[in-house]
């Protein structure tokens, strides 16, 4: 006698591929080309949307995403970060390199230890600030600025950055280059520093724009996994770094991305 479950399967598997093949179509048209065009903002500074978001190493390879931005002169900006805390990285030498080994091994504190070279439309960072963690070199926040003035919707520079956590020291995936790796989170740091910048009274409004775009599965030159919201914050610096009593106005966001902000507080708690 035949069997009519597997005549019932057979008749149906053809539908259950259809209806899989058009469900995939569908996740792709949203996940890939609807959603970033319908989060996508530049009215901010409309001189950003064609510009890279993304950092390389000297192999050429992806490095960190930019992540935030600053106006203001360059005294302003190295005032700026000064007042908040932070300090300027010594350049890459051979005696700066080994002082931020010999801090990492011997938990020696070393707020000024060097950060490696990345590069943006061709050029290495124009200056990089860190906030040490605990004794040693191992942990840190830092930030490397490229000064971006053609990209300014301001009177003053517009520097752009990628501000990223170092959470430990090892070899590189790529490189193996001894190098430090950063903790995924990189929206957590992009925050902390506009804060540490209102904490210091330095920072007038902030604003946003589209940096990367949504990204759960980014990884940087190091072979580092990161997450992020994709938003590239910019912070308006007071002029002649006069300290401000008033709380910094945040420039609305397009519904679009308040609803994507909403969504990804959601999705950020599965990641960590």
């Amino acid at each position: 006698m035949p069997d009519f479950s597997l005549t019932i399967f057979a008749a149906f598997l053809p539908l259950g591929l259809l209806v899989l093949a058009l469900l995939l179509g569908i996740y792709l048209l949203l996940a890939y080309l609807v959603l970033p065009a319908w989060w996508r903002h530049y009215e901010h500074n409309p001189k950003l949307e064609h510009s890279p978001k993304t950092t390389q190493t000297a192999e050429g390879l992806p490095g960190d995403p930019l992540n935030i931005g600053l106006v203001g002169t360059q005294t302003e900006v190295v005032q700026a970060l000064l007042a908040a805390g932070w300090h300027p990285a010594d350049p890459i030498t051979l005696r700066s390199s080994a002082g931020i080994v010999e801090s990492v091994l011997l938990k020696r504190s070393y707020p000024n230890a060097p950060v490696s070279t990345l590069y943006y439309l061709g050029r290495k960072q124009d200056l990089a600030f860190e906030l040490p963690v605990g004794s040693s070199a191992k942990q840190r926040h830092h930030i490397r600025l490229w000064q971006s003035s053609d990209l300014s919707n301001e009177d003053r520079p517009l520097w752009l950055g990628s501000a990223t956590f170092d959470s430990w020291v090892e070899l590189s995936h790529y490189t193996g280059q001894i190098t430090h790796h950063i903790d995924a989170d990189i929206d957590k740091e992009r925050d902390t520093l506009l804060h540490n910048l209102e904490q210091a009274h330095q920072l007038v409004s902030v604003y946003q724009v589209t940096g990367v775009g949504a990204t759960w599965q980014g990884y940087n030159g190091g072979g580092d996994w990161y997450y992020t919201d994709g938003e590239l914050s910019v912070g308006i610096l007071s002029t002649d770094n006069i300290a401000q009593l008033d709380v910094p106005s945040h420039a609305p966001n397009p519904v679009s991305v308040e609803i994507k902000h909403r969504l990804w507080v959601r999705l950020r708690a599965w990641f960590k």
